[in-house]
């Protein structure tokens, strides 16, 4: 019979986990269960053993595993990848899962989704050992005729080199062939994507202007993209605990996702981990009214939530909501992720300091901010050298 205990996260979210014994000589398999918000003690009893039922029925039919068996499948798979044949093969069987449990749900789909749609078509009925590096530009210098954009060929390049990394390293092929294949090169005349998308500070301007109109829940969720630079799912995580309205600081710990295979789903920030931004004076008034607003139809732990409910607001939504909202206003290439582009660019060009502006990005590296903002830092670069000449054209004087 399964153990059920209850539990709370280190932020004090309420989570029971449910344990399942397999026998002697093996480890017990654990679950987390939350219960939704919301619900009475009665209905979290009831949701909670039927839970803890199911998940007792799965280990039973050996479709749970425990942490250990966990690995022992990983390396098992690892030890028949010399036996796969075919690069699909060895994608499906061995490659895909193994990355499964490093990557991001949102990482997965996309990989997935280019190897079902570009890469195995071409290569994927290939054995392994025979695949050359001939195979393999031809595949990308097809995608170039095709006319995607550079982006998109550089994501498949980056994609096979990992895989055929992988294969060479768990000696499923005697050498890597993408030793071999150059890096694709944009078509000539073909913007690369380096130089990010931004607004302007007027444009920022006529945005804010143009809110004033608007739903006040899309007044603040805007206005705080266009502040903090946070991302879109992140905004969506957001809850009321991770707001401290005395320091105007917002603790950034989650990102709400959605992909179609696994639906709506908590992740944690891209980086991985927690981080700190802070906000306005001027938007105090308008978390309050928000907040006040939201009670009144559905308490939820969630600042930004579906109308009339304590659920978060899907993560897409924004995206359908700017769009209309450009479309209202005039307002070219509204989108979430162009706020965060413009919060870094005007801050840079401002005078914020790299480091600072890629800590409130959430970026993994400031090589990164840099590699991104090139075109803000050169702007900064210019400005330091004539506040330079001014002062000392002002000590000649």
């Amino acid at each position: 019979m399964a153990s059920i205990r209850e539990k709370y996260t280190k932020s004090g979210v309420l989570f029971y986990e449910i344990g399942v014994s397999r026998g002697r000589g093996k480890s017990k398999v654990y679950k987390r269960w939350y219960p939704a918000d919301g619900w009475s003690k009665r209905t979290i009893e009831r949701e909670l053993n039927k839970a803890a039922r199911d998940f007792e029925r799965q280990v039973q039919a050996g479709a749970a595993l425990g942490r250990e068996d966990k690995k022992e499948l990983a390396r098992e798979r690892l030890r028949e990848a010399a036996k796969v044949q075919t690069f699909k093969e060895y994608g499906e069987n061995v490659f895909m899962p193994s990355k499964a449990v490093s990557i991001s749900e949102n990482t997965r789909t996309v990989w997935q989704q280019c190897l079902n749609n570009r890469i195995y078509p071409a290569i994927g009925d290939l054995k392994m050992p025979d695949i050359t590096p001939a195979n393999i530009s031809a595949l990308l210098l097809s995608m170039q005729r095709e006319g995607l954009a550079h982006a998109t060929v550089i994501k498949h390049y980056s994609l096979l080199s990992t895989f055929f990394k992988m294969a060479y390293l768990n000696d499923a092929i005697p050498r890597n062939p993408m030793d071999k294949v150059e890096r694709p090169k944009p078509r000539k005349g073909e913007k690369t994507g380096g130089e990010v998308d931004a607004f302007t500070a007027d444009e920022l301007s006529y945005i804010l202007q143009c809110l004033e109109g608007e739903p006040l829940q899309w007044r603040l969720y805007v206005s705080l993209l266009l502040e903090t630079g946070i991302r879109r799912g992140e905004c969506c995580a957001l809850r009321w605990e991770d707001i401290d309205m005395e320091s105007r600081s917002i603790t950034i710990k989650g990102n709400l996702c959605y992909t179609p295979e696994k639906g709506v789903y908590l992740d944690t920030p891209k980086n991985g981990r927690e981080r700190t931004v802070y906000f306005s004076a001027a938007l105090l008034p308008l978390l309050r009214q928000h907040r006040q607003q939201q009670s009144e139809s559905a308490v939820s732990v969630y600042v930004f939530t579906k109308q009339g409910s304590y659920e978060p607001m899907h993560p897409q939504s924004p995206t359908r909501y700017f769009s209309k909202f450009g479309e209202r206003y005039g307002v070219q290439g509204m989108h979430p992720h162009k706020l965060r582009h413009s919060f870094a660019s005007v801050a840079i060009t401002n005078g914020a300091d790299i480091a600072s502006v890629s800590e409130a990005l959430g970026h993994s590296d400031k090589a990164v901010t840099l590699r991104m903002y090139t075109h803000a830092d050169q702007e900064s670069i210019k400005r330091a050298g004539e506040v330079f000449r001014e002062a000392l054209k002002e000590k000649q004087a």
